[in-house]
């Protein structure tokens, strides 16, 4: 297995990014054009490809100072427990230097973060403003 592990947004199929988490149940809603605008405001990317197929996605969100965080970590189901999130991990934290950075993850996925460095810390609060996905 050649996986490709890529910083740019060139070229990416949004419409199969979206099929694909869709049909691994890790679709929260967004469409493929919102998925297009939310990697593109995003600080770092990395996405991974076996030939031309997405295999894994991540991004981070950063004040580019002191603040980031790891959002939409995800890897195809066929492609898991193969490393490709590790080095999606490596790749974007390499690009967060000097900065705190937090994720929100779910509980069968602490370990794999632990392995990586990260610590439980504090409280994470959340709130949706608004309905879900709805910007008028």
């Amino acid at each position: 297995m050649a996986i490709e592990y890529v910083t740019g947004l060139d070229g990416v199929d949004w419409d199969e990014i979206k099929r694909k988490i869709q049909e691994d149940d890790f679709d929260n809603g967004r469409t493929a054009e919102q998925l297009r605008v939310s990697f593109e405001n995003s600080y770092a990317t990395c996405l991974a490809y076996e030939g031309d197929q997405i295999v894994g996605k991540l991004r981070a969100l950063s004040d580019g100072v002191c603040n980031a965080y790891i959002v939409d970590v995800w890897t195809y189901h066929p492609y898991r427990n193969q490393g490709i999130a590790r080095k999606m991990m490596e790749t974007v934290l390499g690009q967060l230097k000097g900065q705190h950075v937090y994720l929100f993850t779910d509980p069968e996925t602490v370990e794999f973060y632990e392995r990586l460095g990260f610590k439980k810390w504090g409280i994470g609060l959340g709130k949706v403003e608004g309905d879900w996905l709805v910007h008028e």
